[in-house]
């Protein structure tokens, strides 16, 4: 993932789809669903970053999405863009958060027993995991899911989950 100030490459443009603009864009570690719409994305001409505004987005499987931007409507402009990367700065994206920043957190229960320390984080597309050293030495990876998390306290670098019975021995 390029990271150029607080800009960070969210897709590629891929290829243009039809005659009116439209494109095809690649997804990584983030996907359609991390864009805020309301914030523009940038796309590098001669290294400066240009905005533009997506008037249409369309997700395409889990790492693809069709995507129409606006003053983009023809397949001449949409050929100028395949190739390039997609950036967004960093606040604008709905569920960003630096993945590191979680390294050395604990991991709470529900209950409030330490279940762990939080060593690495795994992006697993449609699935984000966190890998946690246990009390008795044990690597388990564990689903970063919104449903299962109770509460972040980045002051006390805790992460409190509700964690399936046998999931953390």
């Amino acid at each position: 993932m390029a990271e150029a100030g607080r800009l960070l490459q969210i897709a590629q443009v891929l290829k243009s789809n039809g005659t009116e603009g439209e494109l095809v864009w690649g997804f990584r570690d983030f996907g359609p669903e991390d864009i805020n719409p309301e914030e523009p994305v940038f796309i590098e001409f001669d290294g400066l970053p240009v905005p533009f505004f997506i008037s249409d987005i369309k997700p395409r499987g889990t790492s693809k999405a069709l995507v129409r931007l606006e003053d983009v409507d023809s397949f001449a402009s949409a050929e100028e863009l395949v190739g390039k990367a997609v950036l967004a700065e960093a606040d604008s994206l709905e569920d960003y958060e630096e993945e590191e920043d979680l390294t050395g957190w604990t991991l709470l229960h529900a209950d409030g027993r330490k279940a762990g320390t939080v060593t690495d984080y795994e992006d697993i597309p449609g699935n984000p995991c966190i890998y946690v050293d246990t009390k008795n030495g044990q690597e388990v990876l564990v689903p970063l899911h919104e449903d299962l998390i109770l509460s972040v306290d980045p002051e006390r670098r805790e992460l409190t989950m509700d964690l399936p019975d046998g999931l953390i021995p």
